[in-house]
């Protein structure tokens, strides 16, 4: 993002115009972890509820009358995209479905997919609600004229089960305070046949000044506007608020990846680097036997900063195991992450965070 928040981005495998030996990982950063061999461990546990209703209306119910049931098969739903408002338009639902270039070698969606979708939904219940126009940039009329935009400070997501190519799938999501200058955006992603909860997220939005790249007030106006989408309710995730210590900054070196640089493409209109990019950046240092054999369960995100195209970045991954535990093997793995500028004498941090992984099925 910024200056003392920042713009985020995520990923599921590592970027794909990246090789480890291309960037100077430092080695042992894309090699098998010697605590990780396959087993059950971690003492580090996200909390997260998932409310059944919003304003007494069911959050997982699927409106069948949305989605046209001959459409069975992937290459007979190339024009499904529903959208609307329910519930006095606090709500917003889109129907989609998961394409063939969103799934990864696992033939399921990467965590990069279910964060462009989160990231699409929000915009798109923001522009729903006049809170964005159709014009270039990412806000309102009213925030233009204050040279406003929004950017994303924080996100943490659990994903229960990754979609596969072909699903049908809900998005529902609604807004809610956060504190004085700020907007919490929960997600739901509903499989449409079963109904089932797949993800679940709450991200939270501030307001950046583009001219001075500093987060902003909300204009009384925007205020205004808000308040007549805002659902009363806590977040979808309990928010983590722990603070890393000074051992956890030590550690973080374990694993790294040196000399990381975006391509044009990665921009976003805001002329930074767009967050879902961030978590491709973080997973370049984790080890290659975590990134084969887990998937990603559970991620919190915070920002500090944001980069352009011109930034060389570094990314740094620690472990979070138990080293005296007797078994090596495990079915959850807990991660530190890190990201930088690589610039000497500049130890600013973009981003941190923590993901948890666990065993893909087949490994299980």
């Amino acid at each position: 993002m910024i200056t003392t928040a920042s713009s985020i981005t995520m990923n599921s495998s590592p970027y794909p115009y990246m090789t480890s030996s291309k960037f100077g990982c430092i080695p042992g950063a894309m090699h098998e972890h010697e605590r990780i061999k396959l087993k059950q461990a971690s003492s580090w546990s996200a909390q997260f509820k998932a409310p059944t209703k919003v304003n007494a209306t069911k959050v997982d119910a699927i409106d069948w009358s949305m989605v046209d049931p001959k459409k069975e098969s992937p290459n007979m739903v190339s024009d499904l995209h529903v959208e609307r408002m329910i519930q006095d338009d606090s709500i917003f639902q889109e129907i989609f479905c998961i394409r063939l270039y969103e799934v990864g070698p696992d033939q399921t969606a990467s965590i990069e997919t279910l964060m462009n979708h989160l990231q699409e939904t929000t915009a798109n219940h923001m522009k729903k609600s006049g809170l964005m126009h159709d014009g270039f940039g990412f806000g309102s009329e009213e925030m233009s004229k204050h040279n406003l935009t929004w950017v994303m400070a924080k996100i943490q997501m659990v994903v229960d089960r990754y979609p596969i190519w072909g699903d049908i799938v809900q998005m529902e999501t609604w807004k809610a305070a956060h504190g004085k200058n700020g907007v919490c955006c929960n997600l739901t992603l509903h499989d449409c046949k079963t109904g089932e909860i797949l993800v679940r997220a709450s991200s939270y939005w501030v307001m950046m000044n583009t001219n001075t790249r500093k987060i902003s007030k909300f204009p009384n106006e925007v205020r205004a506007k808000l308040e007549q989408i805002y659902v009363d309710k806590p977040p979808l995730i309990e928010q983590d608020t722990r603070i890393w210590s000074r051992s956890d900054q030590e550690k973080i070196n374990e694993h790294i990846c040196k000399g990381l640089k975006p391509r044009w493409s990665d921009l976003d209109i805001n002329q930074h680097v767009n967050n879902v990019k961030y978590v491709g950046l973080i997973l370049e240092s984790v080890p290659k036997t975590i990134i084969e054999n887990y998937e990603i369960h559970s991620m919190t995100l915070d920002y500090y900063r944001e980069f352009t195209k011109d930034n060389i970045l570094q990314s740094f991954t620690s472990i979070l195991t138990n080293n005296s535990a007797e078994s090596s093997n495990y079915d959850i793995v807990d991660c530190q992450h890190l990201l930088r500028f690589d610039i000497d004498g500049d130890n600013s941090n973009i981003m941190k965070g923590r993901t948890r992984w666990r065993l893909k099925q087949g490994n299980k």
